[in-house]
């Protein structure tokens, strides 16, 4: 009887002890599950790009249509334009770049025209400037860039005025920014700007304000994150990317915004290729991970974005260069099957 009864306490100790170690892989595995339910967003597959697979194209958005030019297919760089329908998810070839075939170059849209400029043809930067009118289909050369050559550069617009600044001119990671007045065709350089040199950045744009960071100089991903207020063409530092919390740095990413939120996506965060997406609040100056990119991990892709609906397409994987198309939805769960 003694004997049993030590059998059944050693029986008992034991069924406890193996209660809670279910317990506990039951609860780590709901709280994995919790995890990645808490990331929201979901991407669709849309419309793959009619020409050519590329990376290191331009692109500006003017109402439902994305425009799309230049860029690299691994042998030869391109001066092929297309437009991108986003509510009937087709694309159509347009008049070519009226410039030299490059990629790395930079555009913004003012007033309904398409403005195209800088890059690399694969043995100079460039400095040229072409404006785009899509009610005729037609291209025409603007005033030059006042700034050195340079590819790799940023662009973003207000209302009244382009902006274009940061990149590589061959020699040296670039700081300056400069303002185009599509008024009197004339550039005018800017001051003000302190944080550090840099190519390959990113911006979005919320209301009258740039968002801009990530990018990369002397091989380092740049981790300060600013703001411009076009009104008052002034910038302002904001809690820099890479903290306890997140680390968002990256080159060679695309920004977008969607209603009152930013978004990354993609790039080289500095141990590879990613496919992470992070959410940015500009209320609260925080950044919060979404859910992965669900195409192939890309850099170098292009977005088509009015505000309201965000595409990312193109760009390259390693030697692979891509020509598919995703729609992002950043409040939906994910549906793998879309």
């Amino acid at each position: 009887m003694k004997t049993n009864s030590k059998l059944k306490q050693f029986l008992v100790a034991n069924a406890r002890i193996y209660l809670c170690f279910c317990i506990l892989i039951l609860s780590i595995s709901c709280s994995n599950d919790d995890d990645d339910d808490d990331k929201l967003g979901n991407w669709v597959d849309s419309s793959v790009f009619d020409g050519t697979p590329r990376s290191s194209a331009v692109t500006f958005t003017i109402g439902n249509k994305g425009y799309m030019g230049t860029g690299f297919d691994g042998d030869d760089y391109l001066k092929d334009f297309w437009v991108y329908d986003l509510e009937g998810n087709f694309w159509s070839q347009l008049a070519d770049f009226s410039g030299s075939a490059r990629s790395a170059a930079v555009a913004f849209e003012n007033s309904g025209n398409g403005y195209i400029g800088l890059g690399f043809d694969g043995d100079n930067e460039l400095g040229d400037f072409h404006k785009y009118d899509p009610a005729n289909n037609t291209w025409g050369p603007i005033a030059q860039f006042p700034g050195t050559p340079r590819r790799g550069a940023l662009a973003f617009s207000s209302d009244t005025s382009g902006y274009v600044g940061t990149g590589f001119d061959g020699d040296n990671d670039k700081k300056d920014f400069w303002r185009y007045s599509p008024q009197t065709d004339s550039w005018e350089e800017l001051v003000g700007f302190g944080g550090n040199k840099r190519r390959e950045a990113t911006t979005f744009t919320i209301g009258d304000k740039v968002y801009m960071g990530t990018g990369i100089s002397n091989g380092l991903n740049q981790d300060d994150f600013w703001v411009f207020d076009t009104t008052s063409e002034t910038w302002s530092p904001l809690t820099d990317l890479d903290t306890d919390d997140y680390d968002v740095t990256r080159s060679n990413a695309v920004g977008f915004t969607i209603g009152t939120r930013g978004y990354l996506v993609g790039g080289d965060n500095g141990s590879g290729i990613t496919t992470s997406v992070w959410e940015y609040n500009p209320d609260t100056d925080f950044w919060d991970e979404k859910t992965s990119f669900e195409g192939f991990t890309r850099q170098d892709a292009v977005v088509f974005n009015n505000g309201i609906r965000a595409f990312v397409a193109l760009g390259r994987s390693g030697n692979l260069y891509l020509d598919d198309n995703w729609e992002f939805f950043p409040f939906e769960e994910e549906d793998e099957d879309d």
